[in-house]
């Protein structure tokens, strides 16, 4: 399956060019096959890399070289002990490695990074004990010990406030006639759900019924993101201070995982849509392959084919394609940001999927995104069209809206 570019940055894999190879590390042409990972790695497909490294190291423990290498693929995960240890352990079986210097600056930032996160998680339960506040409080007050990156001290003195206000209420926004209007009920009923124009995943072409629930008739908005970062803990995303400027606020947010789309959507009394769900809201019940209909899409349909982010001013405003509104009159069901849904990812579900509120495998290793994005072609944009993510994988092209049963 096609695949979307993932565009997420971390300088230290940016340089995995430069880095010897596990053959000319160990002088074992033998242990070329670590190069699997590595080419994982500098794809960001860490989850994969992780996978390969674990299984290699089963092989050849005391590689030093493949510590590290595990380590940065469990950073890229956000995975903060499992990277602790790895380079940690590189450092232990060769002090003079070639990446030894990296390691020992990267093992201490991931210590920073642990640490606070658990004073985070700490501080987002809904009523934190005393003794939980002074846990969260410890671990920031080592983690600014051991010394804080911007992106790090942006996030502790973010947690040190929540800590001065006391236990986190964390609430939800008050319901208002305005945030009510932006979305649409959807009715209880069946649709056409698959396709045999694209993938096998698409496969077999079936009946679902879903019960009535509402959709955002908006793509979540950086404006509306930005609201829901100043009433929580929760970190904001990569190139937020690009994203984050008032000829943007009316774009959709991007840059996103799944966990942060989750959590804005539980903030704002919501849930993240099913699979099903979003389909149904896209496409309607008369088996179209856009949310406009059968016609090619053009420029008047869906923001699509932009060659470049620019500063995120690739993404048009929410609501700007009037002519591009699905059957029930939700906006950018195609192109702008892909949208994360609920759904674990099973190439062979459908042919197993209840034929009543399907929900998804219930484990799985990548979550299901939909609609195609600002650098998309027709293909992507099909509203039956599957495409996965890992969980914890930023895109500039990755955003989300919200839905709810009433």
């Amino acid at each position: 399956m096609w695949r979307m570019k993932k565009t997420l940055v971390l300088v230290a894999l940016l340089a995995l060019a430069d880095f010897p190879t596990m053959a000319t590390a160990t002088g074992d042409t033998g242990a070329k096959k670590f190069s699997t990972g590595q080419d994982f790695l500098k794809q960001q497909q860490f989850q994969e890399a992780r996978n390969a490294f674990e299984a290699d190291l089963k092989q050849q423990p005391a590689n030093a070289l493949a510590h590290f290498y595990l380590g940065e693929a469990c950073w890229g995960l956000k995975a903060w002990a499992c990277a602790e240890q790895h380079y940690q352990t590189s450092l232990e079986l060769d002090a003079r490695s070639s990446v030894a210097r990296l390691a020992t600056q990267r093992e201490r930032k991931a210590t920073v990074w642990r640490l606070l996160d658990e004073g985070k998680q700490a501080l987002i339960e809904p009523s934190a004990s005393p003794t939980k506040m002074a846990q969260a409080k410890g671990r920031l007050d080592l983690a600014n010990r051991l010394g804080l990156d911007g992106e790090q001290q942006a996030l502790y003195h973010q947690l040190s406030k929540k800590i001065q206000q006391g236990p986190p209420g964390n609430p939800a926004p008050p319901a208002t006639q305005a945030q009510e209007r932006a979305m649409i009920l959807v009715p209880a009923g069946e649709f056409i759900m698959g396709s045999s124009m694209g993938e096998a995943d698409e496969l077999p072409v079936h009946w679902v019924y879903v019960d009535a629930f509402w959709m955002d008739t908006y793509q979540v908005s950086v404006g509306h993101y930005a609201r829901f970062l100043d009433a929580t803990s929760q970190e904001a995303p990569p190139d937020w201070t690009i994203m984050n400027k008032s000829q943007h606020q009316k774009r959709p947010v991007a840059n996103v995982d799944w966990t942060d789309a989750q959590a804005y959507c539980t903030w704002a009394g919501k849930r993240l849509p099913t699979e099903a769900e979003w389909k149904k809201a896209a496409r309607g019940t008369d088996g179209r392959t856009y949310p406009w209909g059968n016609e090619h899409p053009t420029k008047f349909f869906a923001n699509v084919n932009r060659e470049n982010w620019n500063n995120h001013s690739a993404l048009t405003p929410v609501g700007a394609f009037e002519d591009g509104k699905s059957p029930y009159g939700i906006y950018d069901m195609a192109g702008n940001v892909w949208e994360w849904v609920s759904d674990w990812y099973d190439p062979d579900y459908y042919k197993t999927s209840p034929s009543k509120n399907p929900t998804g495998p219930s484990t799985g290793e990548s979550k299901v995104i939909r609609g195609g994005s600002w650098g998309s072609g027709p293909d992507a944009l099909r509203s039956a069209n599957r495409e996965v993510h890992s969980p914890s994988i930023r895109g500039l092209g990755t955003g989300f809206r919200c839905a709810k049963t009433p």
